[in-house]
């Protein structure tokens, strides 16, 4: 029952949340305060996410998957203290981990540091190439931020 949770969740989830690459499939999927989180996200109820993933967390504290979708909860509350820690947490666990190098981009962008966010769009080169979406979608990101200074 709940890897079908899991399954309709992830069917379901928005856009831009597609693309993230999760490295921890298997914990993530037996997880139902992780699936709540992301339910919560893909309704846009950033505070139950953070509250269900925060649960989450704990249980799990090694978990980057679980780190980058609370910065990104944070992200859209507009608390980019606690959304640039979890960003980092997600890294120091995953240093390669795509998704929390595009969405910590995204914080520096919204941040008003373009530098910053161009630091992480060429480490996401090296891992993945131009061709990758998170690439891309922090690419794009940047050159719209550029665009409206």
């Amino acid at each position: 029952m709940k890897k079908l949770l899991f399954v309709l969740i992830m069917a379901c989830i928005p856009p831009a949340m597609a693309n993230m690459t999760e490295t921890q499939g298997a914990a993530n999927a037996s997880d139902p305060d992780f699936a709540a989180g992301k339910a919560a996200i893909k309704r846009k109820d950033w505070k139950s996410a953070i509250e269900a993933l925060s649960k989450s967390v704990k249980r799990t504290p090694d978990n980057p998957d679980t780190h980058t979708y609370l910065g990104y909860s944070y992200r859209h509350l507009g608390d980019l203290d606690n959304s640039f820690a979890h960003y980092r947490e997600a890294l120091k666990l995953d240093p390669k981990h795509k998704g929390a190098h595009e969405y910590i981009g995204q914080a520096y962008l919204k941040a008003g540091q373009p530098d910053k966010a161009a630091g992480h769009l060429a480490e996401l080169e090296k891992i993945c190439g131009k061709g990758c979406e998170e690439y891309q979608d922090l690419a794009n990101a940047i050159a719209k931020y550029n665009k409206s200074k």
